[in-house]
């Protein structure tokens, strides 16, 4: 070892740092690449050998790269929906296309890995980075997102069309009101079904409640006529006790009745007979006789004897549960007894038993006595849109008190332009019941509508969907139906719009018809010697023995519409390249020395 071993030393040292700089160069010149990996320089000293240690010198020195690709760069927001970054380990699969058929790619085979996502669909339908790499997935069925397949092909997206879907399931939820606000609530009859907002069947032509519903009992009616006029002096009180006859003691009718008159009730004629010496029997009343006689007569006609409102003399009729009432006279006194000719009163209830449709005649009662339930669309097996109508109406009422429960009926409009006894909405066929908590007790988890159709349209069978909790019955100071979930699973035929990435890796289709579908799925790949891939152009690795072959997953994720960048750190550069710029003048310092050594050594042989 001597002079001219420095020398070589020297060169040596100044190759090592010629090559560290070139790396150096590399970083800061991609540093705004994306996910760019840089790569450092590691040096390695060269000993000759020698046989004793103490003869030893220090040896000269060479280069390497040194491989940061498992080092991560910063993730960033891209506003490129088909843009996504790798955070934590992993590569995309993608290969390169060696050439162009009839304006289609065409590829060797060869698999390649990258961590650079800016994938864009180009004008074939795949999805391609910046480097030209196209991206590689497998296909998803589209309701679940888990794979069809394992082995990763070059994704393509193109003219994607997708059937019609018809509608098989409705998710609904909403709240019914404790009281809803009904247009015939407000007029109603106190203490009725209709008062506390709800349907009475009694007041359709056909009963609507679900088919085979017996007719409701037939219930006694009432009509009240206004106070009596009468001779009575004040306080005393009006009572049954009023002459007919109008002539002493003091409690008689201001209008008289003569003998003679009549009163027709219920088809059966009550005469009014002389005062004192009249026949007097179950139709025939004396001038003479009281009000509570005639109240009496007339009650055992109806079945129910009328009343007599003591403060202010108002007589109150009763129908029955026989049948309508009807009063006609033409007597002058019938008007003191606080009603005009003609009186008339359907008794409650009855009917018929449940049809489970609303005919297009009882449409303004039916609508008076339900609510809205919101609307859908629905489609049918061609892709048809169909507006589903859907209301309310509350059947029963725990507020009508003992035997009586919170009972809804749900119905959808079937024939929107329906006329005379044609069916306009059909009873969905099952009782809503409510629980005193607001609750549905039953039923659970929704009902099936079999045969359904609107408007013509044939939807056949519908799930309606009910999740725990989502149909109750609390008070609400609007009346109406508050609806919080109206959905429903059918759609038409649609074409692709548009593809994007979510953060499960998943590759979403934007249709026409307004579906986002899952089309497939990016793997993920890792290495167990990632430092030992062969870099290429393009921030694309090939597999070498070292790094072993590709491994199916990956422990990282996939953040959708975001970009890794470089994970060069500028200042960490530039200290390098002050360092490298030392070293490299240090050897020239060497070979200085080293020259002008020998130098003094040539002129010692003159």
């Amino acid at each position: 070892m001597g002079i001219f071993d420095a020398l070589q030393t020297s060169v040596g040292g100044l190759q090592a740092q010629s090559y560290a700089l070139q790396n150096i160069s590399g970083n800061i010149a991609n540093a705004s690449t994306v996910s760019y990996k840089g790569i450092g320089t590691s040096f390695e000293d060269l000993i000759p050998n020698s046989s004793v240690p103490s003869r030893q010198v220090a040896g000269g020195v060479t280069a390497f790269a040194q491989a940061t690709i498992t080092t991560q760069g910063t993730i960033s927001a891209s506003s490129v929906a088909t843009n996504m970054a790798i955070a934590g380990d992993g590569f995309f699969s993608v290969q390169k296309a060696t050439g162009v058929v009839d304006n289609v790619p065409v590829f060797s085979g060869v698999t390649y890995y990258t961590r650079r996502g800016d994938f864009q669909v180009n004008a074939n339908g795949n999805l391609v980075n910046g480097a030209g790499y196209y991206l590689m997935g497998v296909a998803v069925d589209p309701k679940t997102g888990n794979p069809l397949g394992n082995v990763p092909q070059v994704l393509q997206f193109q003219n994607n069309f997708i059937p019609a879907q018809a509608t098989s399931a409705i998710q609904y939820g909403a709240n019914l009101p404790t009281t809803p606000s009904t247009q015939a609530s407000s007029t109603a009859t106190p203490g009725t079904i209709t008062a506390a907002g709800g349907l009475n069947p009694s007041d359709f032509a056909a009963n609507p409640l679900p088919i085979g519903t017996p007719p409701a009992p037939y219930t006694d009616a009432t009509i009240t006529g206004t106070a009596v006029s009468n001779k009575a002096a004040t306080p005393a009180p009006i009572t049954a006790a009023t002459l007919l006859s109008g002539g002493v003691p003091s409690d008689s009718l201001t209008t008289n009745f003569v003998a003679g008159d009549t009163i027709v009730v219920d088809g059966t004629t009550i005469t009014i007979t002389a005062a004192g010496v009249g026949l007097q029997d179950a139709t025939h009343v004396r001038a003479d006789d009281t009000v509570g006689d005639l109240l009496s007569a007339i009650g055992g006609i109806t079945g129910v004897a009328p009343t007599i409102n003591a403060a202010t003399g108002a007589i109150t009729l009763h129908t029955g549960t026989v049948q309508n009432l009807s009063v006609t006279s033409a007597a002058p006194g019938f008007s003191a007894l606080g009603f005009t000719s003609p009186v008339t009163r359907n008794r409650g209830g009855g009917g018929t038993a449940g049809t489970g449709t609303v005919i297009a005649n009882d449409l303004t009662t039916f609508t008076s006595e339900s609510i809205s339930g919101g609307a859908v669309t629905c489609y049918n097996s061609a892709g048809t849109p169909v507006n589903m109508q859907l209301r309310w109406a509350k059947t029963d009422s725990a507020s009508l008190g003992v035997g009586h429960q919170d009972v809804w009926n749900l119905f959808y409009q079937t024939n929107p332009n329906a006329t005379g006894a044609q069916v306009a909405w059909v009873n969905a066929g099952t009782n809503f019941i409510f629980g005193s908590d607001g609750s549905l007790s039953s039923p659970s988890g929704g009902i099936t509508l079999t045969n359904v159709t609107v408007g013509g349209q044939s939807l056949g069978t519908i799930n309606f969907n009910l999740s725990s909790g989502a149909l109750t019955q609390y008070a609400s100071s609007s009346g109406a139906a508050t609806i919080n979930t109206i959905t429903q699973n059918g759609y038409s035929a649609g074409q692709l719009r548009s593809v994007s990435v979510d953060n499960s890796g998943l590759v979403i289709g934007t249709f026409s018809n307004g579906q986002n579908i899952k089309l497939a799925a990016v793997t993920l790949s890792h290495f167990n010697g990632t430092n030992y891939l062969k870099s290429l152009d393009g921030a694309a690795y090939a597999v070498t023995d070292q790094s072993g072959p590709a491994i199916a997953g990956a422990s990282g994720s996939i953040s959708g519409s975001s970009l890794e960048g470089s994970n060069t750190d500028i200042a960490d550069e530039f200290t390098k390249l002050i360092v490298t710029q030392q070293a490299y003048s240090a050897n020239t310092k060497v070979i200085t020395t080293a020259n002008s050594m020998v130098q003094d050594l040539l002129n010692v042989l003159r």
